[in-house]
């Protein structure tokens, strides 16, 4: 019998043992609701991502089976949905098309991969509690991503929505192409995806009202509210098979392969490989960001908690079963995630069952799409994705930043300006970017004591005591390579003024990190101010931080003294109290 540590761990990396042991039959009953609701709504958008990707629609609904049981064995969200999401599948329509493969059987076969070589990658680094990294990500750079990949993915809808043909990555190029096609619209077309369009927004804001204000019970309502995208289905399948609309360029779906998804295996060519893997990086990196927003901003609504690296973890062997099951790259859906918390899953197990639902819809149903109009897909991914679309986030960032405005804004402008993938990728540099910005310029401020207190405040926001021959300077910022140099270049150009002074102190109270490149500056400060005869003092330095400083021989070397409090140094260095003065 292992023990209560053992058996956390393994709970840990398994986490159905922990809430598969207080399965009842309430919580039964709870998730097969929801996964009844989440059925119905994933069918016909598993069919419409697929086809954002440029796959076959079949592969949708084969990433919609066994990631979702794989999702459910090893996932910390209750609530998390997985399966295909817009944004993925734009990214790997982008991936898999920058290969330029013959028919769709290898163009299939390269998205397979690439959701092997992401399940691969987030599984490592799952394995490797490497987690924390998505906090390099910017929020608001993330959320100006999704918001221009939410116009382009609905720019790339128009040509099913008109009965054209038009091709291009970036918003220019489809404009063009759309535009050089109009010629070609097919008028039936049209006829189909416009009043579909118009259906799918008036259900997803006035059908749930409707139904309340006549008396239909809230969850009939809700569910009849997600069947919305299934009835636009069945409707304009029967017209176009009753009229034989295909016969008269209306472009439908065609057959589709019935039975379960079937045993496959990635390719494991060289060249593939390193065609796909940067690919395959950036979508891992978004899938999770994305995923792991989504699962927290759910499991805080119920006070649970979600385990970033077994997401990693979980999101990981996801794709490797897609990639396993004739499937392409999935992660955790926003749209279905809420679904599935609003129908009220309590545990992964609705996941499951959500999969028996689309398994069974797999095996019996497909041969009823064959008449299905491309359009009405199209409508359900336009209206699906331009709920993510938020221009606020510009607003909000111009009024707080004008840093993180220019970032959020030069990722949109790039994503449309240039395609998705060169768009995630100036998202991941200007986050990145924007950290090492801001940390390279760490706010450091000068403080005197104020009055009557033992508290320290700086001398241009408040009214406090200061010496002229003291100069206590605050850093609001750990200490490392790129803003070690700004450090010294301020100290320097503060002590040289007119007024003698004898020392300086730095104040380390929020300092959590000296690398080895800082502790080299703060040598070269303490040598240069011991030259011009000007003791450096520390005070309120953390415990960790003075073990390292006590490994090295910063200590030894250092003029001054090191202070256990702002005030202590005061007390020491101050000389004669009458010599302090008041500053406003």
């Amino acid at each position: 019998m292992p023990n209560n540590s053992q058996r956390r761990s393994i709970e840990r990396h398994f986490p159905i043992l922990s809430w598969g042991r207080r399965y009842n039959h309430e919580t039964l009953a709870s998730d097969l609701v929801a996964a009844v609701i989440v059925t119905i709504m994933l069918i016909p958008q598993s069919l419409a991502y697929a086809l954002l990707a440029g796959l076959p629609p079949e592969m949708g609904l084969y990433a919609s089976i066994l990631p979702l049981v794989a999702y459910a064995i090893l996932g910390t969200s209750r609530v998390l949905a997985v399966g295909p999401v817009a944004v993925v599948s734009l990214m790997t329509a982008a991936a898999v098309g920058n290969l330029a493969l013959q028919g769709s059987a290898e163009y299939a076969m390269a998205a397979i991969t690439l959701a092997f070589i992401s399940g691969l990658i987030l599984t490592v680094m799952g394995l490797l509690r490497l987690g924390f990294l998505a906090n390099f990500l910017s929020h608001p750079v993330i959320a100006g991503f999704i918001t221009a990949s939410g116009i382009l993915i609905a720019a790339s809808q128009l040509k099913h929505i008109l009965g054209i043909d038009a091709h291009g990555h970036s918003l220019p190029e489809l404009f063009m192409s759309l535009g050089s096609h109009l010629n070609q619209v097919n008028l039936l077309t049209v006829a189909i995806g416009i009043p579909t369009l118009a259906f799918l927004f008036w259900v997803r804001k006035g059908l749930k009202p409707l139904l309340l204000a006549t008396n239909v019970p809230p969850r009939l309502a809700d569910i009849l509210t997600k069947a919305g995208p299934v009835a636009a289905v069945a409707l304009t399948t029967i017209v176009v098979w009753l009229f034989n609309l295909g016969t008269l360029g209306v472009r439908i779906v065609g057959e589709i392969p019935t039975g379960l998804p079937p045993l496959s295996l990635p390719s494991f060519s060289g060249e593939v490989w390193s065609s796909l893997f940067v690919s395959a990086v950036l979508i891992s990196v978004i899938g999770f960001v994305e995923s792991v927003s989504v699962a927290q901003t759910l499991a805080a609504k119920k006070r649970q908690r979600i385990d970033p690296d077994q997401e990693l973890v979980g999101l990981g062997t996801s794709n490797i079963a897609s990639a396993l099951s004739g499937g392409y790259p999935v992660t955790g859906g926003f749209a279905r995630s809420v679904v599935n918390f609003d129908a009220g899953a309590e545990t992964p197990a609705a996941g499951a069952f959500t999969a028996v639902g689309i398994a069974l819809a797999a095996a019996f149903l497909t041969p009823l799409l064959f008449f299905l109009p491309k359009a009405t897909l199209a409508a359900t991914i336009i209206v699906a994705v331009l709920s993510l679309v938020d221009f606020s986030i510009l607003r909000k960032t111009w009024a707080y930043s004008k840093v993180d405005f220019a970032a959020v804004a030069g990722t949109v402008v790039l994503t449309l300006g240039f395609g998705v993938e060169v768009g995630v990728s100036a998202g991941v540099i200007l986050s990145i970017g924007l950290f090492l910005y801001k940390t390279s310029r760490p706010h450091v401020a000068e403080v005197g004591l104020v009055p009557d207190t033992q508290h320290f405040r700086n001398i241009h926001r408040h009214d406090v005591k200061t010496i002229s021959s003291l100069v206590t300077l605050r850093i609001d910022e750990s200490l490392y390579f790129a803003n070690a140099r700004y450090l010294e270049d301020l100290i320097y150009d503060r002590v040289v003024c007119d007024a003698p002074i004898s020392h300086v102190v730095l104040m380390c109270s929020a300092v959590n990190e000296i690398d080895m490149s800082a502790l080299e500056s703060l040598e070269e400060i303490n040598r240069r101010l011991g030259e011009m005869k000007i003791s450096l003092n520390l005070s309120e330095v953390k415990g960790p931080v003075m073990d390292r400083l006590e490994r090295s021989e910063f200590l030894t070397d250092l003029n001054g003294t090191v202070f256990l409090s702002q005030y202590d140094a005061w007390a020491a260095l101050s000389g004669d109290d009458a010599s302090a003065e008041s500053v406003a």
